[in-house]
């Protein structure tokens, strides 16, 4: 008897601990604050759900992708695919996507303000070339471009363009904290000097400066992307060097198995690339504290709360 009763003890400890496991999500956010509001909106929804989500570490792709499949994370909302297929492929299926937080709603590319577009006839990235010294602020001879952090997967693809098409013998890509570097290129524009950036929406840069009217999107002729049509840029149709990314969660597969609802929530969320765009302008001008960008989640669930309380009730 004392041996069935140590045994139902035992059974009932291992399915509280197993129960108290699952209901704590290790959850990352990117290191881009371009991407905090949608994880802050998403970590409601799982803690409505009943899960436990501890402050969420701000992390590059290159780390939570290798984290992920290790168990050491379990997801995050910020994955841009195909920009971080080369990151997915290297877990070996133990992360995917799932879900989609904007579909499409990851452009990106290169842009320069709109008066030296229009002066210099600026109409391609390899316009640059003659006019580089327009664009050089450290007096190197090379025009500077403010460009993507090593081990966010944009600046794989901003290799490639620097290969092919040789962009290195006359542009310098700034590889510094993209914050900072995007703040030094407004406050160049606001003196009247050229500027030459890499940015992605929804970002507080297209928002800083306004599409069509300060800054204008440049052709990239990188032979791997195709040409399409987009508002504010120096041509009726051109090729940004990039293809448009989806921006989904992704997770690591073992722990979606053993919580199917949060599988079932993140397929039923997203969230209008109109909305996050006006965040981020939040942010900009300096409402970017952790607490002020948890108001702004809590502020969008209020104003949206039918929207939301579906995915609540989808993941059920």
């Amino acid at each position: 008897m004392k041996t069935l009763r140590a045994f139902i003890y035992l059974s009932i400890a291992l399915l509280i601990s197993t129960f108290a496991q699952a209901k704590e999500i290790k959850m990352a956010k990117a290191n881009w604050d371009t991407g905090y509001f949608q994880a802050e909106v998403y970590k409601l929804a799982l803690e409505k759900l009943g899960y436990k989500i501890k402050k969420l570490k701000a992390i590059k792709p290159s780390v939570f992708y290798v984290a992920a499949a290790q168990g050491d994370l379990d997801l995050w909302v910020n994955g841009w695919f195909s920009g971080h297929d080369p990151f997915l492929a290297e877990t070996k299926g133990k992360v995917k996507p799932v879900g989609y937080v904007m579909p499409k709603g990851g452009l990106q590319g290169y842009l320069i303000d709109k008066k030296t577009a229009d002066r210099l006839n600026i109409k391609s990235v390899l316009d640059i070339k003659k006019h580089a010294k327009e664009f050089d602020a450290n007096n190197d001879g090379k025009a500077d471009m403010v460009a993507c952090p090593p081990g966010w997967g944009c600046e794989i693809q901003i290799t490639k363009h620097f290969a092919e098409l040789n962009l290195g013998e006359f542009i310098n890509p700034i590889q510094a904290e993209y914050g900072a570097s995007m703040a030094d290129a407004l406050a160049r524009y606001k003196n009247g000097e050229p500027i030459l950036f890499y940015t992605w929406t929804p970002n507080w840069t297209v928002g800083a400066f306004k599409l069509g009217t300060d800054v204008v999107w440049i052709e990239v002729p990188y032979s791997k992307t195709s040409v399409t049509t987009v508002a504010n840029a120096t041509k009726a149709s051109i090729n940004l060097g990039f293809d448009a990314d989806d921006i989904r969660p992704a997770a690591n597969t073992d722990f979606l198995k053993k919580n199917p609802k949060v599988e079932k929530l993140l397929k039923a969320a997203s969230i209008p690339l109109a909305d996050v765009a006006e965040q981020n302008m939040l942010m900009n001008q300096g409402e970017k504290s952790e607490r002020e960008v948890r108001a702004h989640a809590k502020a969008w669930v209020k104003k949206n709360q039918k929207t939301f309380d579906r995915w609540i009730a989808a993941a059920q």
